[in-house]
């Protein structure tokens, strides 16, 4: 016997004759008539070299070799069928890497990705959080593209929107606030003014020093019109999120990202003592590369996430 498979064709009729015991309803479940399906049972005969059913007169037989056959062609049949099927469920899945600045990724998409996951199960997030999403005018280095095999590549990049050969999408304009603990406001001196901040510790983010869109200390206490403050003083981080945290804890008072903070301040984990925001030039955009724009994944990804930041805009608003 040949190596190569029978026709298919004649393999579903065999099948279904067999399953049934008549060719008449093989015929009407394949949407053939009994003749064709008594031909392709020959051809398959033929092909084997055996006889696979007695044709009596109003009836057929399975041979020996028929039901011998007919088990190991329902597995076939299954398993080729759960290879289709699960064809259909990778279709449907995606990988999509996302690289982002790692405060965006801690204080603002982490508590928002449970929303994501839950409504798009069949996408799987790789969240690369790197500072090279940040513009830095002394880095022309390109930013991390992700894996070679992840299905989309999308980035949430902080700075002032130029990104070329990519789909842009404003998420917001931040502004540096003052935050900290309402515990330390509950048990230490009075904090309702720029100048009150001399009584006060200030934590110091030096997670990111090429960054001159980010006020310090001395510029926000400049554009505050605090006096007698001394702005070098305080803990230093290295990374953001732990400058946050320290603010958490009550170690003392920090500049921060809002509406990055905006959770936190919800949750009543910090507050802002003082009201006086300082805008910056840059804000987060999403950039989906031109050519994936219409990938099912980053599509999926890019509408959930503009959605997401429209919808805090609007409960600011109110």
């Amino acid at each position: 016997m040949p190596d190569r498979l029978p026709p298919l064709n004649a393999l579903r009729a065999f099948e279904a004759a067999a399953r049934h015991r008549s060719f008449k309803r093989a015929a009407e479940e394949l949407f053939v008539t009994p003749a064709a399906v008594s031909q392709q049972v020959k051809a398959l005969e033929e092909y084997l070299g055996v006889e696979l059913f007695r044709r009596l007169t109003r009836a057929i037989e399975l041979t020996p070799a028929a039901e011998a056959m007919l088990p190991k062609l329902r597995e076939g049949f299954d398993c080729f069928a759960a290879g289709l099927a699960q064809a259909r469920r990778e279709e449907g899945r995606g990988r999509i890497a996302v690289e982002a600045p790692p405060n965006f990724v801690a204080r603002w998409l982490m508590p928002r990705l449970r929303s994501f996951t839950a409504s798009y199960p069949q996408y799987d997030l790789r969240i690369i959080g790197t500072l090279r999403a940040i513009d830095n005018p002394q880095d022309d280095a390109p930013p991390d593209p992700g894996r070679a095999d992840a299905e989309a590549r999308v980035a949430v990049r902080y700075g002032k929107g130029d990104y070329p050969g990519a789909v842009v999408d404003l998420l917001f304009h931040p502004s540096y606030v003052p935050v900290c603990s309402p515990k330390l406001l509950g048990r230490g001196p009075a904090l309702r003014k720029p100048s009150d901040l001399r009584f006060h510790t200030l934590i110091h983010d030096d997670s990111s020093p090429g960054d001159e869109e980010r006020p310090g200390w001395e510029e926000w206490l400049a554009i505050a019109g605090a006096r007698g403050v001394d702005a070098s003083r305080g803990p230093r981080f290295s990374n953001a999120s732990l400058v946050h945290e320290a603010a958490i804890d009550g170690v003392g008072v920090a500049l921060a990202l809002r509406p990055l903070v905006d959770s936190d301040i919800e949750e009543g984990r910090l507050v802002v003592p003082i009201e006086r925001p300082v805008p910056t030039n840059f804000a987060y955009y999403l950039v989906t590369p031109e050519a994936l724009i219409a990938h099912p994944a980053s599509s999926t990804f890019r509408r959930w996430l503009v959605a997401q930041a429209e919808g805090q805009s609007r409960r600011r608003t109110r």
